[in-house]
């Protein structure tokens, strides 16, 4: 049941990103519509993906577990690639309606990455995309899941979903509230322009490194991974080891990380300097462009969006490669020869 509440909090920090582009960069969904439809895409599928921690269970019918499997998973997941086209293929949109039109990447490299706003929004949407989605889509497969289950492969692909996905989204939105909402300004904007990154490696890091782990075989819920008391010896190999030591490390970066937003946040709203007309005017937080930030059931009118193309097709290769790689692992534990 948790594990369908966590869709929730998806759906909230989806928005954050639409949100985010919209304030800072002006950013038009390329259609509203379809934007819509995949929310609704995630109400009417994603609410039965938790029977990925059942494929296992002998209760279960078959028939069950292929419908989840198959037909609900797919159309879940499209929701999320809608998603994965539409934020980044709008602040595109937006980015070259302002101005930044060299190139495939040059509004992607004029972005404003110096603001912790839009890194973290756009860390985000890459780690949730590359780490939280395509390894869900894996759990979610009904073969892959048997070598994956109960190992910690499963917190590694949801600290990819919930921490890189909607605890940077939501921490990204903070930096635009204390300002919008507290009337602050933000105390040491040096160090808040670090923190996403020292949060979103840390938490890259982790997630990456806890599915490592799971991958060769360490468990998810059990006191001693090294087995050092059982009647039955048993040794994971030594990169395992090496996976939960590099985890570690990712844990500090994260830890650090987030006990700088703590820092910057609350001091901000305790000693921040108060925003009046003249310093709203000065320094505006919010895009300042013509038009309205968000369209109505409308269109950007262009889908002429090379960098948001490239960006995809890299994505769809990593999916498919790594989709790949899982099924030549099962094929290892169960030889047909």
């Amino acid at each position: 049941m948790g594990h369908s509440s966590q869709q929730i909090n998806v759906s909230a920090h989806v928005a954050v990103w639409y949100a985010i582009a919209a304030m800072l960069l002006g950013a038009k969904p390329l259609s509203e519509k379809v934007s819509r439809t995949a929310f609704l895409l995630y109400i009417a599928f994603l609410q039965i993906a938790s029977a990925h921690h059942l494929l296992v269970e002998p209760g279960i019918t078959s028939e069950f577990k292929v419908f989840n499997t198959s037909y609900a998973i797919y159309l879940a997941v499209l929701g999320s690639m809608i998603h994965g086209l539409s934020v980044p293929g709008a602040i595109e949109a937006a980015q070259r309606r302002n101005g930044f039109t060299e190139g495939m990447f040059g509004w992607l490299r004029r972005a404003p990455w110096g603001n912790p706003a839009f890194s973290g929004m756009a860390m985000s949407v890459i780690m949730f995309g590359f780490l939280g989605g395509i390894s869900g889509v894996v759990l979610g497969a009904e073969q892959i899941n048997l070598i994956m289950h109960n190992t910690l492969y499963v917190p590694g692909h949801f600290h990819g979903t919930v921490v890189a996905g909607t605890t940077l989204a939501f921490m990204a939105l903070t930096y635009l509230l204390v300002p919008l909402v507290f009337q602050r300004e933000l105390i040491l904007k040096r160090l808040a322009q670090w923190q996403p990154y020292l949060f979103g490696i840390g938490a890259l890091g982790l997630s990456v490194f806890m599915m490592g782990a799971g991958t060769l075989g360490v468990s998810r819920r059990h006191w001693d991974i090294t087995f050092s008391d059982a009647a039955i010896s048993f040794d994971h190999p030594p990169a395992a080891f090496l996976m939960m030591g590099l985890n570690g490390i990712s844990v500090l970066i994260a830890t650090v990380g987030g006990i700088i937003f703590i820092v910057v946040i609350v001091g901000s709203l305790l000693f921040g300097k108060k925003r009046g007309e003249a310093e709203v005017k000065a320094n505006p937080v919010v895009f300042q462009g013509g038009g309205a930030a968000v369209s109505t059931y409308g269109s950007e009118a262009t889908l002429k969006l090379p960098g948001t193309i490239a960006l995809v097709t890299v994505f769809f290769v990593a999916f498919v490669l790594y989709y790949y790689i899982n099924w030549k692992y099962l094929s290892e534990v169960w030889p047909l020869s």
